[in-house]
């Protein structure tokens, strides 16, 4: 059973009741579902994940007003709830960092982002790492009948702001080319493995990283981008198949190959979006045209190698 669907039918089954007979009056204003850090967050949990930080549990999100009324005693009636359900129990770690249980909105997503809404400036946008913003956007809401959670919630998911989008896409094709179309072969000719290796996989993390910004969605941690990165409409089976077929191959040439196979199929999709006219098979010569587009004049002046 995945772990998000076993915290919604725990809600379901006792949280839900004890909200309805515990805090009657508040029952309107509290949201709740799992959301943020896990694997469970992204439905990609299994019998490994079920170690450490996996169970049945949920998080609820109060206003900074109601917290401060009620925070702790709902807390307290939340540890109180049965720690077993459908012969599952929660195993916390001490790094777990409260991932279920009571919290303020504002300091949910700030904990993510740094911001308790989404940023006001352009330069707090450019910040955050996306995972972290993948982090906060993932999972599911199972109630929220004030809709002040799901507001800022909404915001971050409606994605970066167009520039800081582009800065990104242009960054991307740039580590993208150095690593994968330049630097990966001469490596391996060079017989530096490592070197061979770390450009390998920086390219494939930054190509799957581009992919998502295509599609106007967040990236997530390392672990999870590549399993990911398959449910994308825009070039995303592909790229999972493509990056699956270089991981394991051991032929270099075969590799090179397919990089420059992935690069071809992702300047179609620039071309296709009208964020680049060139003709170039080279993810280099893509990067400082798609900057260009940036309105904001400080972030277009910007080094793109820091998108």
């Amino acid at each position: 059973m995945y772990g998000l669907d076993l915290s919604e039918e725990y809600y379901l089954a006792f949280g839900a009741r004890m909200i309805e007979e515990k805090f009657p009056k508040y029952k309107n204003r509290i949201a709740v579902g799992l959301a943020g850090e896990g694997s469970e967050c992204y439905g990609f949990d299994d019998d490994l994940s079920r170690d450490h930080d996996w169970g049945p549990g949920f998080c609820l999100w109060l206003t900074t007003d109601d917290c401060k009324i009620i925070g702790q005693q709902l807390q307290d009636e939340y540890e109180s709830l049965p720690k077993s359900y459908k012969g599952f129990k929660r195993l916390s770690s001490q790094w777990s960092n409260s991932r279920v249980g009571v919290s303020e909105i504002g300091s949910f997503y700030r904990k993510f982002t740094g911001c308790s809404q989404t940023p006001d400036t352009l330069e707090g946008w450019l910040y955050i790492p996306e995972e972290y913003l993948s982090n906060c956007t993932n999972g599911k809401v199972f109630t929220d009948p004030l809709l002040e959670f799901t507001k800022i919630r909404n915001a971050f998911l409606n994605f970066y702001p167009d520039d800081i989008r582009l800065l990104k896409i242009a960054g991307r094709c740039m580590t993208c080319a150095q690593t994968g179309q330049y630097n990966f072969m001469r490596s391996v000719q060079r017989k530096q493995h490592f070197s061979a290796l770390y450009a390998e996989t920086k390219f494939c993390s930054d190509i799957m990283s581009l992919v998502f910004l295509l599609n106007r969605r967040y990236a997530p941690f390392y672990k999870w981008r590549h399993r990911a990165v398959q449910s994308l409409p825009i070039l995303g089976k592909s790229i999972y198949n493509k990056i699956g077929l270089m991981m394991t191959s051991s032929d270099y040439t075969k590799k090179n190959g397919i990089i420059e196979a992935i690069c071809a199929g992702v300047i179609e999709e620039l071309r296709k979006q009208g964020l680049s006219s060139s003709r170039s098979n080279f993810l280099l010569d893509h990067g400082p045209i798609i900057q260009s587009k940036i309105v904001e004049e400080n972030l277009k002046k910007r080094d793109v190698w820091l998108g």
